[in-house]
């Protein structure tokens, strides 16, 4: 683990930057922040070019090494920042293989074939880009409540966090799926209500919440046990 990490975060504002902004609470890392928006031209300037070629945030730069992708960010934050008392991914081979599925599942089913093709046609969101579908906005939500099936079963167990006892960066990327279905109403099962409400009273979800939307370049101190 690098002893003292220079990082810094690029993106604000979306479901997606705020997954690094969590993971980096969660871990107690201090970061530096530049709130860049997307389709805001923000991400194709000459200098966020040579660092992203794909003008895509989030971003974080890790010294002189940088990388795109948000669930590969909190992934590469989870493997080279977690600590004894502050781990975000599992240490067996089992149980890191599970961790793996979920966070694959999540980002594939949940986040890009369900709820990123309703932003993709919804009037409301960026339709107007690639064109307003309300029936296949309708077959991508009927499409999430049946995956979200997995996550149910997996929940009715009383378990806490997807992994059983310990959160973990599986729970960042589920959780901003959770929120962002309900803000697009969605729904979810009824399983999740009570887990995503004992996510969200995290402190260091709150830290990001408020991390997500800054108002200018800030810079984010550790978080506190």
């Amino acid at each position: 683990m690098n002893a003292t990490p220079d990082l810094t975060l690029w993106g604000a504002g979306t479901s997606r930057t705020i997954r690094a902004h969590w993971a980096m609470h969660e871990l107690g890392l201090s970061y530096k922040v530049k709130p860049i928006g997307p389709r805001t031209g923000e991400t194709k300037t000459a200098e966020y070019t040579r660092l992203n070629p794909r003008q895509k945030i989030p971003l974080l730069q890790d010294g002189d090494f940088c990388i795109g992708e948000s669930a590969a960010i909190v992934a590469y934050l989870s493997r080279m920042y977690s600590t004894p008392e502050r781990s975000l991914i599992p240490e067996s081979t089992h149980d890191y293989a599970a961790w793996l599925e979920w966070c694959f599942f999540v980002v594939a089913e949940l986040d890009s074939t369900s709820l990123y093709v309703m932003r993709r046609h919804r009037a409301d969101a960026l339709g107007h880009i690639y064109g307003v579908a309300p029936e296949v906005v309708a077959q991508a939500a009927e499409y999430f409540r049946g995956q979200l099936r997995h996550v149910e079963v997996a929940l009715a167990d009383g378990r806490p966090f997807l992994m059983g006892e310990r959160f973990s960066s599986a729970d960042i990327l589920l959780t901003t799926c959770l929120d962002w279905a309900i803000a697009y109403g969605v729904g979810i099962c009824e399983n999740a209500l009570p887990y995503l409400e004992r996510i969200q009273r995290r402190a260091a979800y709150q830290r990001a919440v408020a991390a997500n939307a800054p108002a200018a370049p800030v810079a984010v101190g550790p978080a506190k046990l």
